[in-house]
């Protein structure tokens, strides 16, 4: 049975409030700022209780996509935010999020998901389940979300090319969606595949890689708390280059493993051939855990370059074992050889 603690990036309750709850308090506090109600003003700041300061967002909310479906609207308008940022680590920028990305199902270059996005069709979405469960099928998106609080996660993000960022994701955890599917006690592995589908997806009609993309996690990784399937960020549904209308998120291993627009789980008995390892072994191992200590073959992962970043001032700080979540996921791997199974 897993027993599922709160750790210290997971905002306590007394640390998250429905949203519409806050931009209500967020137009009392705007009024009272104007008329003086319950407000001590200085000469240079305004003054206000400790627990008004606490309703600031750690972020600017994004414009919402315009043909993001009512249902998703309304999940988001009653998500759980933020009111603090965990990482204590400044947020890349809503910009930097959305235009520096690896999605080579719109091309494989950093600019082309979001210059070529835009042709995600989100609804309808479905997602098939199976494999070893007691409960396949296919299932909405509406259907897939319609249990679930959506809250805000703000994660360090890691690529495995040694740039990072830190991003308010949205969504609610993975290990709360894959016990309503029941999957059997032989089921060790849980397997995602991403949309095959050229004209949503123009770059599945070349050759960069085996199509459609494939990755996988072992159960326990699948059932950590830490690990959120993500449907937004920013407070609003996810871009097409970040992977609408749904993807997987797990902080502290390489971004590759996050996948995106998510069309089909699996429950199986043994470990997939993800995309990148059945292309390039010898660089992209299947556990993918962030580790300063063991190099890429063509470069050192004891440091990455923090986005934003320029030539001149490249941002550059030391990675963090586990990507700086070593104290919540460091036991699932006790006893394994991180060097060997990278």
């Amino acid at each position: 049975m897993l027993i599922q603690n709160r750790n210290q990036n997971t905002p306590s309750p007394s640390e998250i409030t429905p949203e519409s709850h806050y931009l209500n308090r967020r137009a009392f506090l705007k009024t009272a700022s104007l008329t003086g109600v319950g407000i001590a003003t200085g000469a240079s700041s305004l003054i206000l209780p400790a627990s008004a300061q606490a309703l600031a967002l750690p972020y600017t909310v994004a414009p919402e996509r315009p043909d993001a479906p009512a249902y998703i609207k309304q999940k988001i308008a009653t998500r759980k935010v933020a009111t603090s940022n965990q990482t204590g680590e400044t947020l890349t920028p809503y910009e930097s999020v959305t235009t520096y990305n690896n999605f080579y199902e719109f091309g494989t270059d950093k600019s082309d998901p979001s210059q070529n996005a835009g042709t995600i069709k989100v609804s309808p979405w479905s997602v098939k389940i199976d494999g070893l469960c007691d409960k396949p099928g296919t299932y909405s998106l509406e259907d897939i979300l319609a249990p679930h609080t959506l809250e805000d996660r703000i994660y360090r993000f890691r690529c495995v090319e040694a740039w990072s960022m830190v991003v308010p994701w949205l969504g609610f955890p993975l290990a709360d969606l894959l016990r309503r599917f029941a999957p059997k006690t032989s089921a060790k592995f849980v397997v995602f595949h991403t949309l095959m589908d050229p004209k949503q997806l123009p770059g599945e009609s070349g050759s960069a890689l085996e199509w459609p993309y494939v990755e996988g996690l072992r159960m326990d990784e699948a059932m950590n708390p830490l690990t959120l399937m993500a449907m937004g960020l920013y407070g609003r549904s996810l871009p097409d280059q970040d992977g609408a209308p749904l993807r997987l998120i797990v902080p502290w291993k390489y971004g590759f493993k996050s996948i995106k627009s998510i069309v089909r789980i699996t429950f199986s008995d043994r470990a997939p051939v993800t995309t990148w390892l059945g292309r390039a072994p010898q660089e992209y191992g299947f556990y993918a855990n962030v580790n300063p200590t063991v190099d890429h073959p063509r470069w050192t992962q004891a440091t990455e370059r923090r986005l934003p970043s320029t030539l001149l001032n490249p941002n550059r700080r030391k990675t963090l074992m586990f990507n700086g979540y070593e104290k919540e996921v460091a036991g699932l791997y006790k006893g394994l050889d991180l060097k060997r199974f990278y």
